[in-house]
C-alpha cells in the first residue's frame, strides 16, 4: 500500500487534513490519488465510515463496481444511516446487473431522503430493468412532480414508454425535454429514431438528426442514419458525403461500407462498390449481405469465379433463401452451365412456391390479414435468412446509442464526475503541471521561456510544462513518487540554506497531489526567499483559485440551516480570494509584461468575476503578444456571444477552431441555435 508521506511530518497523520485532501482530488476527478489518501485515514482509523463511502466514490468512477459495492457496504456497517452509501451501492448493482439488490438500496435511501433526484430517477430505470414498468411508471411520477423541470426525467420517461409501446406519449415526453434543454442530444436521437421506425415523416427525423449532430460532431453513427434519411429524401450526393464523413470518424464501421457499397451499386459505380464489400468483409469474412451483393456485382463485371465462390457461400449458409438461388442460376445461365442453371432455377422456384403457399395457408385459416402478417413478420422473425432476404440490398441504420444514463451527482460528496452533455464553459487557466495531456491537433505543450529556465537549471525532481489541462495521475507508482519527493523536502529544507527553488518544487508536488493549503504556504515561502520569482506567483494565483473552486463548492452544498451569516461570510472569503488571485497575476505581469499566458488568465478570472468587459480587454492584449493563442480566440469569442455580438463572436470562434482548439466549432453551432 502506498504511504502518504507527505504528512509523516506530524508524527500520526492528521485524518481529518488527510480525508480533505483525498476529497479534493476526488472533486478533481484524480480517482487513483483520492483512493491512496482514503487507504491512510482507513488504516489510522479502520472505524470510519466516511472513507470507505469516499473510496467506494472513487472506485465507482473507476468502473469497479464490485469494489465500490463492497467499500460502500462497509461504510453502511460503521453507520447505517448514510443515504449516499445506500446510492452508492446501488449504483454499483446497478452496474454489476443486480437490479433487485440496487432497488432495495435505493428504497432504504429514499427512506431518508425521500425526493431525492438522482434516487429517485436510478430507482425508475432499475424498475425498468426488472421488467416493473408500472412502478417505474409511478417513480418518474413521483420524481417530476417533486423536480418538474428535470429534463432527463422526461427521457427516462419516454425511454418507458417505448418499451411500453407507447409512442405518442413518448414523443410529447421527447418534445418536453427539448423544450426544457435544446441540447440534449438523446432526445434528438430518439425522435429521429421513431421517425425513421415509423417510416412517416423523414423530413422530420432529418432536422432531428442534423441538431444532434450539431451537439455530438463526432459520433459516426449519427452521419450514418443521417445517410439513410437523405438517401430516403432523394438526396443521394449528401448520403453519399454522409457516409464518406463517417468512414472518416470511423474506419472500422462496416454499416458505412455496406451503405456506401449499395448507392454505389445502385449507379453502376461497381468497382468502388466491389472495394466497400470487400472491406466489409474484412471485418467480417461471414457478412452474407455484403457477400450476396458482392456476387451480383462480380456477375455483373461478368467475374463468374468469384461471382459463383460469394454465392455460394450464402446459399450454404442459408438453403432456404430462394434469392440466392436464384442469383446463382443466373450466374450459372451466363456461363453457359445449363444443367447446374436448371437445378438452381428448379429449386428456387419450388421454395418461392412453397413460401407462397404457407402465405395463402395463413390467410384462408383466418389466423392474420396481410398488413399484421407483415408486421408480425417483421417484428417476431429473427432468422439470419429473414433478415438476408429483407436487407441483403436495404441501407442499413445503426442503433443510436440512447439509453438515460444513471445519475449519481451527490455534489457534496462526488464532485463533477463525466458531465451528461459537453459542458460551453470558457477555456481554463494555464497553469505547470509535471503531467499534461495533448491532443492531435496540438501535440506539444506551450513555451514561457521563465519555465524553460527553471528547467534548464534541474534545480527540481520533475520537468516543468504549461498546460491548461489539469490531468489526473492515472499511475500509482508516479503518484508514489511525489509523495517521496515532498519527504525528500522536508528532510532537505530544514538542514540547508533555504532556497526559492525548494520551497516552489514542493509546492508543485503539493499540487499534482491536490493539497493546495500545502502549496500556496511553499510559493508563499519561495516568494519571501525571491521576491521577482514570476511562476512562483503565477503558481500561488492557480493554487488559490483550486481553493476556492473547492470552498464554494462546499459552501453551494451546505445545508439549508446554515445562517445567512455563513454564506455571507463565504462571500466574502471568495472575494478576498479573487482579489488575491488577481494581485498574483498583476505581479508576473510587472515581473514579465510579454507573456501572454498571464493576461488570459486574468481574463478568466474576471470573467468568472462578471467582469466581462475587462475580460475582452485582456484576451485581445493576449492575442496581440501571441496572435496564434487559439485559447485567446475561444474565449473571446465566448464573451462576445454572451454580450450578443454575434458575429464577433463566430469570427472569432472560427478561428480558434483552425488553431486547433476543438469544441470550437461545437459552441459556435450551439450560440447560432
Amino acid at each position: 500500500m502506498l504511504v502518504v508521506a507527505s504528512f509523516a511530518s506530524f508524527g500520526q497523520i492528521n485524518t481529518d487534513q488527510v480525508l480533505q485532501v483525498g476529497r479534493n482530488a476526488l472533486y478533481f476527478e484524480d480517482y487513483m490519488l483520492s483512493i491512496q489518501y482514503f487507504n491512510q485515514v482507513i488504516q489510522a482509523k479502520p472505524y470510519l465510515a466516511q472513507p470507505y463511502l469516499y473510496r467506494a466514490i472513487a472506485k465507482l468512477n473507476l468502473d469497479d463496481y464490485k469494489g465500490a459495492s463492497e467499500d460502500a457496504t462497509l461504510a453502511i456497517e460503521r453507520n447505517p444511516f448514510i443515504a449516499d452509501a445506500y446510492e452508492v451501492r446501488g449504483v454499483a448493482y446497478q452496474n454489476l446487473e443486480k437490479p433487485q439488490l440496487a432497488i432495495a438500496d435505493y428504497d432504504a435511501a429514499l427512506a431518508q431522503l425521500p425526493d431525492n433526484r438522482s434516487i429517485l430517477f436510478n430507482k425508475a430505470i432499475a424498475l425498468e430493468d426488472v421488467k416493473d414498468y408500472e412502478g417505474a411508471a409511478e417513480s418518474y411520477e413521483k420524481l417530476l412532480k417533486a423536480h418538474p423541470n428535470f429534463d432527463n426525467a422526461y427521457l427516462g420517461r419516454a425511454r418507458l414508454y417505448l418499451q411500453t409501446g407507447d409512442t405518442v406519449a413518448a414523443l410529447a415526453d421527447l418534445d418536453k425535454v427539448i423544450s426544457l434543454n435544446p441540447n440534449s442530444v438523446n432526445a434528438y436521437v430518439i425522435r429521429a429514431d421513431i421517425a425513421i421506425k415509423r417510416e412517416d415523416d423523414f423530413n422530420r427525423a432529418l432536422s432531428d438528426m442534423n441538431e444532434a449532430i450539431k451537439l455530438q460532431p463526432h459520433y459516426a453513427g449519427f452521419f450514418v442514419n443521417r445517410a439513410f434519411l437523405r438517401y430516403k429524401l432523394d438526396d443521394y450526393f449528401g448520403a453519399m458525403a454522409d457516409y464518406d464523413y463517417a468512414i472518416g470518424l470511423d474506419p472500422m464501421s462496416s454499416v458505412a461500407y455496406f451503405n456506401r457499397g449499395l448507392l454505389r451499386a445502385e449507379v453502376s459505380d461497381r468497382d468502388r462498390a466491389i472495394a466497400d464489400f470487400t472491406k466489409v468483409l474484412s471485418f467480417d469474412p461471414d457478412d452474407y449481405r455484403s457477400l450476396f451483393n458482392r456476387a451480383i456485382l462480380y456477375e455483373q463485371n461478368r467475374d463468374y469465379r468469384k461471382a459463383i465462390a460469394d454465392i455460394d457461400k450464402v446459399v450454404e449458409a442459408f438453403p432456404d433463401f430462394d434469392g440466392a438461388y436464384f442469383t446463382r442460376f443466373r450466374i450459372y445461365d451466363e456461363m453457359g452451365d445449363k444443367r447446374n442453371a436448371e437445378k438452381d432455377y428448379n429449386k428456387a422456384l419450388a421454395l418461392s412456391k412453397a413460401a407462397r403457399a404457407k402465405k395463402a395457408d395463413d390467410k384462408k385459416d383466418g389466423e392474420v390479414n396481410d398488413d399484421a402478417s407483415k408486421s408480425d413478420a417483421e417484428s417476431t422473425d429473427d432468422s439470419p435468412d429473414k433478415l438476408i432476404s429483407q436487407r441483403f440490398s436495404t441501407l442499413l441504420t445503426i442503433e443510436n446509442s440512447h439509453d438515460v444514463d444513471r445519475e449519481f451527482n451527490n455534489k457534496s460528496i462526488r464532485g463533477r464526475v463525466q458531465d451528461r452533455d459537453v459542458a460551453v464553459q470558457i477555456r481554463p487557466m494555464f497553469r505547470l503541471a509535471y503531467y499534461v495531456t495533448t491532443n492531435q491537433l496540438k501535440e506539444t505543450p506551450y513555451y514561457i521561456k521563465e519555465v524553460d529556465d527553471i528547467n534548464a537549471t534541474r534545480s527540481l525532481r520533475f520537468v516543468l510544462q504549461v498546460t491548461e489541462d489539469d490531468s489526473p495521475i492515472e499511475d500509482e507508482s508516479a503518484v508514489a513518487r511525489h509523495f517521496q519527493s515532498i519527504e525528500y523536502y522536508n528532510s532537505y529544507i530544514p538542514t540547508h540554506q533555504p532556497r526559492a527553488i525548494d520551497y516552489f518544487g514542493r509546492a508543485m508536488d503539493f499540487m499534482t497531489i491536490r493539497n493546495y493549503g500545502g502549496a500556496i504556504e511553499d510559493f508563499t515561502k519561495a516568494i519571501e526567499v525571491k521576491p521577482d520569482f514570476e511562476m512562483a506567483y503565477l503558481m500561488r494565483a492557480i493554487a488559490r483559485y483550486q481553493q476556492m473552486v473547492l470552498e464554494r463548492n462546499e459552501s453551494s452544498t451546505k445545508a439549508v440551516s446554515d445562517t445567512k451569516q455563513d454564506f455571507a461570510s463565504a462571500n466574502m472569503r471568495v472575494r478576498n480570494t479573487i482579489k488575491a488571485i488577481i494581485e498574483d497575476f498583476d505581479k508576473v505581469i510587472e515581473l514579465s509584461p510579454r507573456n501572454p499566458f498571464i493576461y488570459f488568465n486574468k481574463g478568466v478570472m474576471l470573467a468568472e468575476a462578471g467582469d466581462n468587459t475587462s475580460a475582452l480587454s485582456l484576451f485581445s492584449k493576449a492575442l496581440e503578444l501571441k496572435p496564434d493563442f487559439g485559447e485567446a480566440y475561444y474565449n473571446r469569442g465566448y464573451i462576445y456571444m454572451q454580450l450578443g455580438q454575434r458575429q464577433k463572436g463566430a469570427d472569432d470562434l472560427s478561428k480558434a477552431g483552425e488553431l486547433g482548439v476543438l469544441p470550437s466549432y461545437n459552441l459556435l453551432k450551439r450560440m447560432n441555435r
